[in-house]
This record gives structure tokens, C-alpha cells and sequence, in this order.
């Protein structure tokens, strides 16, 4: 199962989210990858903390082959990595995965990633991506079974969500004819607020696919991002781990086809 995670808008938690249902997904047996195609990085610094400054072999060096000729080029294993957690790898990203984009793009390398996903064994992959509509996002959207979308409860993250449903169907229509939006992850949610469960009632309302439990505002996720351990290593009695962990649970339930009301 390959899922990327993906929202065209910033700041809505798409690493955190990826990295900790990768890491509750090892933590319970599955040989689990992530793929972070993200130059910030914010996943492979997550999971590997400061040993990520010191890799050899990272997703820039898998693309940069692709787009020059090589006698002998480096299997794609060559650029997988552990981390310090059981049955949880990565394919890092670094900020020089920004310069190649242009030239991946102009090329027409879209489908290199899902080639080589393909290829590995890994029971599930899980794929970062970073905040735009481009080529790392249009590759991860190729390759993957399915889509989680991070939802921050603002409207007008509501509003620019229909843009993005648009982009992922055309995606779907285009290029990936399995790809399912297996459900929108509402997080840093304030259950006290009216205004967040407002704008998620709406959303049921229009027949999107919102995803249970909701994720919850806290500090302690930065604490776990500072201390390069995924809530399920950090701080396993935590509401928001519970939180994450049903959430895994529920994704199995959730590949539901999604219906959107016609928009004036």
C-alpha cells in the first residue's frame, strides 16, 4: 500500500502525519518506508534527527541520475536508509531536491518514482510531499494507491481544498486511475472551538470524506519533532498518540469514493 500525503497548502502537519502513521504502522510489524520529497526535509529530519546532515545517498541523488545517464546507476535501494526505530526506513530528502525540479519537470520523468516504488518490498510506503502542485507532488500522486489530505479547520483552507480535489481528480483521470482520496485528516483540532466544528460540519455536509479521530492541538508534537522520535517512540500514553493510533486504525474502513456537490 502506498499512500501520499498531500496538501497544496503549508504549515498543515503533512510530516508530522506521515512520519507518525509510518511509525505506528512499523511499531505494529509492517515493514513501512517513507518518502520524503519535500526539500525542507521536515520527514527525514523527523525520523533520523541530526544523522540526517551526514547521509551519503539521498532522493536527490536518485533523481539526479535519473535525468543524467549513467554507465552503472545506483539501485534504488542504494538510496533507502533505517532509522533508529524497527522496521521504519526513509528516503531522505535534502533542500538541492529544489534545483533539480525544472529540469525533472521539462523532461517528463513523472513516472520515474512510481517505476521504482514498484520495485521495492515494503508492506507500506508512505510519501511527503511539499506544499505546491509540481513535479515531486504530481510524481508521489502517480505512484501512490491513495491520498490523505491534512485539513487545519480555517476557511480558507475549506475553499482552497475544492481546488486541491480538483487537482487529485484530474490526476486520477489523467495519469493514476487507482488513486482513491482515502480521507481528509482534521488536525490541530480545538474540540472546544466552534469555529472548527463549523467548518468540518460543512464539509460532512458536501459528502467529503472526513476521517476520525480528529487530531489534536498540542505541544507535545513539537516536543517529538525536537526530539526526533515519532508520539509512538515519544510518548506512547499520550492522548494524541491514541489519537494517531485509532486513526491508523480507521484507514483500512475509510477507502470510500468521494462525492462533490457541484460548486457555484
Amino acid at each position: 500500500m502506498k499512500r501520499v500525503v498531500f496538501n497544496q497548502k503549508g504549515g498543515v502537519g503533512k510530516s508530522t502525519i506521515t512520519c507518525n502513521l509510518a511509525a505506528i504502522a512499523a511499531h505494529r510489524g509492517r515493514r513501512t518506508l517513507v518518502v520524503d520529497l519535500d526539500p525542507q526535509a521536515n520527514s527525514t529530519r523527523y525520523l533520523l534527527g541530526e544523522a540526517a546532515e551526514a547521509l551519503e545517498h539521498s532522493l536527490t541523488g536518485f533523481f539526479d541520475q535519473v535525468l543524467n545517464f549513467k554507465l552503472r546507476p545506483l539501485p534504488i535501494e542504494a538510496f533507502i536508509h533505517p532509522t533508529p526505530f524497527e522496521r521504519l526506513h526513509v528516503m531522505p530528502a535534502d533542500a538541492a531536491l529544489e534545483e533539480l525540479q525544472a529540469k525533472l519537470e521539462s523532461r517528463y520523468k513523472i513516472y520515474k518514482l512510481k517505476e521504482a516504488l514498484d520495485g521495492l518490498d515494503f508492506d507500506e510506503i508512505w510519501i511527503d510531499t511539499p506544499p505546491a502542485l509540481h513535479f515531486y507532488t504530481r510524481s508521489a500522486l502517480i505512484a501512490a494507491d491513495a491520498c490523505l489530505i491534512p485539513f487545519d479547520c480555517d476557511e480558507f483552507a475549506r475553499r482552497a481544498l475544492y481546488l486541491l480535489l480538483d487537482n487529485v481528480a484530474e490526476i486520477r483521470a489523467d495519469h493514476n486511475a487507482g488513486l482513491a482520496v482515502e480521507g481528509i485528516v482534521v488536525n490541530q483540532f480545538q474540540a472546544r472551538a466552534s469555529l472548527p466544528q463549523q467548518v468540518v460540519e460543512a464539509l460532512r455536509a458536501e459528502g467529503l470524506p472526513v476521517l476520525e479521530p480528529f487530531l489534536s492541538a498540542s505541544v507535545r508534537i513539537k516536543e517529538s519533532h525536537q526530539a526526533a522520535k515519532p508520539m509512538i517512540h515519544f510518548d506512547p500514553r499520550h492522548k494524541l498518540t491514541g489519537e494517531f493510533e485509532r486513526l491508523y486504525e480507521a484507514l483500512g474502513a475509510a477507502r470510500q469514493p468521494i462525492r462533490q456537490k457541484k460548486r457555484a
